[in-house]
């Protein structure tokens, strides 16, 4: 890329958390607490740039120890074997000044498939050390029997355990890094 800018994630300012429903009459969430990623842009045109996102599938939280544990198993990420979940963007489209449209591949447990995120623009301001940042809101919804997280049980009055569907959001910020 020509003039290529390069944003790093600023881990203090970021978080990323995903719901489940339970039961099917409640939701129940959890956390990633320890992830990186990098924009790379031209300029500050984020639509010309690419994202990449690692998350240690080990750092998964949900205030709970047995289901934290669980969920680390190879029943569901199996963060012996498969120590990061990735995402590749494919692209980045401005919707309109604030809105993107982020499509890219997320790789869970070696099992790729095609993504795609509502991607809100918080906007970029200079903290007080004279850091430039940018930030981000970020939603979407995943099927998570797409990357062979089939576990699941019956319930006695009907429906199951945890839903297929997983809903996805992000709070990020970004530092711009020195030319």
């Amino acid at each position: 890329m020509a003039n290529q800018t390069k944003w790093v994630l600023d881990p203090a300012h970021s978080e990323i958390d995903f719901k489940v429903r339970h039961m099917m009459i409640t939701n129940v969430k959890g956390e990633f607490r320890a992830f990186n990623a990098v924009i790379l842009t031209e300029s500050d045109d984020f639509s010309k740039g690419s994202v990449e996102l690692n998350i240690e599938s080990g750092s998964v939280f949900t205030n709970n120890t047995d289901r934290d544990k669980h969920l680390k198993s190879a029943d569901f990420f199996d963060a012996e074997n498969h120590r990061e979940l990735k995402f590749t963007s494919s692209s980045l489209t401005k919707l309109d000044d604030d809105n993107y449209k982020l499509n890219g591949i997320l790789d869970i447990r070696g099992i790729k498939k095609q993504v795609s995120f509502d991607v809100e623009f918080g906007g970029i301001n200079k903290d007080p050390w004279g850091n430039l940042k940018a930030g981000f809101s970020l939603s979407g919804k995943i099927n998570r029997k797409d990357w062979g997280l089939n576990w699941n049980a019956a319930l006695e009055t009907g429906g199951v355990l945890v839903s297929d569907e997983v809903r996805i959001n992000a709070e990020v910020q970004f530092v711009k890094q020195a030319a």
